[in-house]
């Protein structure tokens, strides 16, 4: 698959830095040459200097034959003229990343969908969205939602205090019948798919999926007691803490601290209920005096990713309970677990998940990537009849690296064994390491 990706960037190298594993044909363009020097010393990917907005660069990278365009450079103008132009010069499906929330409103994605742009992707939106659901549910290290909430997944960490330490998991669905299902297990830095007969061990990080009506099931099983959040002090008053106040106002009471006056004043005006304070971030005094003994979850949003993760492991000791902060650098991400910060989120990696659907092959309605785990998450559709439809799963040839984790049938959302038939229209949530992810493909072609 030929795929062009406008912007060498954070965003735009990782999503090329991603794809190249997966043997795709990669263009990068870049109006700088020292990013795109870079990416020819570390990628297998063809490079174009120019600017992605004009006709003569987008022929250069022969964005005519491109399945897929994704325009991904730090100014919204450019990604959006990119698109519009690569649509109209025959790539088949373009992407353009945004920053202006307004465009994400449902009438105006018509407009840009007509004008050519096929969808728009705003890192910051997807992150402060993402941080939402932390909160909502904030027993769990990590939430993610398929089909509007129906179905989660979510991870846990097996600590000392656990009733699932050195417990096998057939005796953590109890006696009530499979309500969640565990997908992976990360074991310091290796991942396991698990059966019944794994021994969950202390500091494991569990992933298990579960219809939205056991949630709270699921919590009771783990000994996480539910915590209800009400304050919340977010540190930076990024773009990201800016998106992130915007839409936790609404729900909590939001306290955020951002360094430059300016900027405090600017976002005082944006902001309807949330209190802007200007101070210094490391100033834990200030902290304090705002009330950081009395917040619930505490969100460390600056540029600095060692800022954000020293900051939030001081609110942990000062007794807040949901700590999240976000890191730049996705290697941070993999030790979240083991440092005591409950939460560590990286836009690129959010935006990469959402954009990578539009690669899988297969009829795919979403996919994700878990935290520190190699293996992706995709929600496929059973599109037609075929040995699908006619053998039990137990038949289909499933391969090892592979878990099916929960079919939505209509509105019933179901955990199936090893007897369960699909059937058309199914919607099938399937965890696969990478070397499975081919093979499973196929299966849902």
């Amino acid at each position: 698959m030929k795929i062009v990706i406008a912007g060498a960037g954070d965003v735009g190298f990782h999503l090329a830095e991603l794809l190249v594993h997966e043997n795709q044909d990669i263009v990068l363009i870049d109006t700088n040459q020292d990013v795109l020097d870079y990416a020819n010393s570390h990628l297998d990917v063809l490079t174009v200097y120019g600017d992605s907005a004009s006709i003569d660069v987008l022929h250069q990278a022969d964005v005519g034959r491109a399945r897929l365009v994704l325009a991904v450079t730090t100014e919204e103008p450019t990604n959006l003229i990119t698109a519009i132009l690569a649509k109209k010069l025959g790539a088949h499906q373009a992407i353009a990343r945004v920053s202006n929330p307004e465009y994400l409103a449902e009438g105006q994605r018509q407009t840009f969908e007509e004008l050519g742009v096929d969808h728009l992707i705003s890192p910051r939106e997807l992150a402060a969205q993402e941080i939402q659901r932390l909160l909502r549910q904030c027993s769990f290290t990590d939430v993610f939602e398929f089909e509007n909430g129906k179905i989660s997944l979510v991870g846990i960490t097996v600590d000392d205090y656990s009733p699932f330490v050195n417990l096998k998991l057939r005796e953590v669905h109890g006696n009530n019948g499979l309500h969640f299902r565990p997908m992976a297990i990360l074991r310091g830095h290796r991942t396991l798919l698990p059966n019944e007969d794994t021994i969950l061990r202390r500091n494991d990080h569990v992933y298990f999926i579960t219809p939205k009506e056991h949630i709270s099931e699921l919590e009771s099983r783990i000994g996480k007691k539910k915590v209800k959040i009400r304050n919340v002090m977010i540190l930076g008053g990024t773009g990201l803490g800016y998106a992130t106040a915007k839409l936790l106002e609404r729900e909590f009471n939001v306290t955020l601290i951002e360094h430059v006056k300016d900027r405090c004043k600017l976002l005082s005006e944006k902001l309807n209920n949330t209190l802007v304070i200007n101070g210094d971030y490391s100033n834990i005094g200030l902290l304090e005096e705002e009330g950081l003994n009395n917040m619930d979850a505490f969100i460390a949003l600056t540029p600095n990713s060692e800022t954000n993760i020293i900051t939030s492991l001081t609110a942990k000791n000062h007794g807040v309970y949901k700590t999240i902060a976000q890191v730049e650098n996705k290697e941070y991400v993999h030790i979240s677990q083991n440092i005591g910060v409950d939460t560590l989120i990286n836009k690129k990696l959010i935006a990469a998940n959402n954009i990578f659907r539009f690669v899988r092959k297969g009829q795919v309605e979403a996919i994700t990537s878990l935290h520190g785990v190699d293996a992706e998450v995709i929600e496929f559709v059973v599109a037609k009849k075929n040995q699908l439809t006619r053998k039990p799963l137990e038949q289909l040839h499933i391969p090892k690296g592979a878990v099916v984790g929960t079919v939505l049938r209509g509105e019933e959302s179901l955990i199936p064994d090893d007897d369960f038939q699909l059937q058309l229209d199914d919607k099938v949530i399937v965890l696969a390491v990478p070397e499975a992810i081919g093979k499973v493909e196929r299966l849902f072609r």
